[in-house]
């Protein structure tokens, strides 16, 4: 397995979490599941900087943001799979 791009916590994930300096659009990553080692393969859609997040999945408006097995938020955009998800398609419910 070559170094990963992205790191998910768990299959119920819908994000993963960027673990490279300067990801671009259209790198194929490779992705590890950090539950049980397993990895996947997926295309960046975006520029996205280290520690943000990708979707794993296409997401709709009102759809729940699973990070580390844990809800962080609502989808307030749509964000197709490979995108990059952050503050300008994703809000915080506890405000």
């Amino acid at each position: 397995m070559s170094i990963p791009h992205l790191l998910v916590h768990d299959h119920k994930d819908n994000v993963g979490v960027v673990v490279i300096e300067d990801l671009t659009a259209g790198t194929n990553m490779t992705c590890v599941v950090t539950h049980d080692d397993s990895d996947f393969e997926m295309t960046c859609s975006n520029d996205v900087p280290i520690g943000h997040k990708v979707a794993l999945k296409d997401l709709n408006e009102g759809d729940t943001v699973i990070k580390y097995g844990e809800d962080i938020g609502k989808v307030v955009a749509p964000i197709k799979k490979g995108e990059h998800v952050h503050v300008h398609n994703v809000k915080t419910k506890r405000w």
